[in-house]
């Protein structure tokens, strides 16, 4: 799919391609940057998707529709829950109490309190049993029952019983497990290779690997975990990004640098804030204005934006006090709201 950037008219939204050129008139007055080809905009006070023509799925009328994995959306109507296709057509009928999105060819779901796996077709293959299971990766998903936490295949067996509260899904050969709201990793052995010792929050980053490292949060400090499931990084920094293109923007005293996966200073503390590097540029912030920079710490984007998001397919938004513009690499403007 050619990326497509949300933009702002007139206080409504729309979105342009990488050109700059309009591909969707600003008429929203909510929607989302598209995600597996859809968008989701509010229409008649409710969230539809809507493809990358501008072509809504109205068939039919749902309190909540999720994103699209695997050419199905899950989709609320009243208090039970069914899929829609791409097309907005409804796959599966609504009837579940609770449903996931799709991975690997199934989904998580629930009736009467228990929670089992149905395939595209809306058959249970793995019957409700559990008080609560995600989403399948590598073949493994993550379950829970009264008295402990592990994960099944996809004949529902179950692969590994662990004495924890809770388990997440794998990345490569490393899971988090849960305990007492704190995480910990283990692998597919079921060795324990990090007691559960770091804060766990809800919509934060736990565990989540990128660029090999793990933000770890403990004692209201940031550190990272790697790969093998060792502190890389013990927790030190009043604030943290994860790591991109081997940078990490960290906060020490109050100012924003970056670091090295081994914790050297990559480039200065300076900055009183920073964002991740991508396509080799990272937003950051000096004398309240931010610019971009280079891996160097060399100035490529002059600093004079009241805010500033990485880079992505070619553009990077910025936005003045009253208008958003979206800039190329080398600074110059491919799209700017007119006030």
């Amino acid at each position: 799919m050619t990326p497509l950037y949300k933009i702002r008219e007139k206080g409504k939204f729309g979105f342009i391609n990488r050109q700059g050129e309009t591909v969707i008139e600003p008429q929203y007055y909510e929607a989302e940057d598209f995600y597996a080809g859809f968008s989701r905009i509010r229409f008649n006070d409710k969230l539809v998707p809507m493809d990358a023509l501008g072509r809504l799925l109205l068939k039919h009328t749902f309190n909540h529709v999720g994103h699209f994995c695997e050419g199905l959306a899950r989709a609320q109507l009243v208090l039970r829950w069914g899929y829609i296709d791409t097309r907005g057509n409804l796959a599966i009928d609504v009837q579940f109490d609770q449903a996931g999105d799709f991975n690997e060819g199934l989904a998580a779901a629930a009736n009467n309190g228990l929670y089992g796996f149905i395939n595209q077709e809306g058959h249970w293959v793995i019957k409700p049993q559990f008080e609560w299971a995600g989403p399948f990766q590598q073949g493994w998903a993550p379950v829970a029952w009264l008295k402990g936490a592990g994960f099944v295949d996809k004949q529902g067996k179950i692969v590994l019983e662990l004495p924890f509260d809770k388990c997440l899904p794998f990345q490569k050969d490393l899971a988090v497990v849960l305990r007492n709201r704190q995480w910990g990793l283990i692998n597919r052995q079921a060795e324990v290779l990090l007691q559960p010792q770091f804060t766990y929050k809800e919509g934060f980053s736990n565990g989540d690997f990128h660029g090999g490292f793990a933000l770890a949060h403990r004692d209201e400090l940031f550190g990272y975990v790697n790969l093998e499931g060792q502190i890389a990084i013990a927790p030190q920094y009043q604030s943290a990004g994860t790591f991109h293109e081997g940078l990490a923007p960290v906060k020490v005293d109050g100012t924003y640098g970056f670091i090295r996966p081994d914790n050297s200073t990559a480039i200065p503390f300076q900055y009183q804030n920073a964002g991740i590097f991508a396509e080799d540029l990272a937003p950051v912030q000096v004398n309240g204005s931010w610019g971009f920079i280079n891996v160097k710490g060399d100035w490529v984007i002059e600093p004079k934006f009241a805010q500033a998001w990485p880079f992505e397919n070619g553009l990077a938004r910025v936005s003045t006090h009253t208008r958003w513009a979206y800039l190329d690499h080398t600074g110059a403007v491919v799209w700017a709201e007119v006030v």
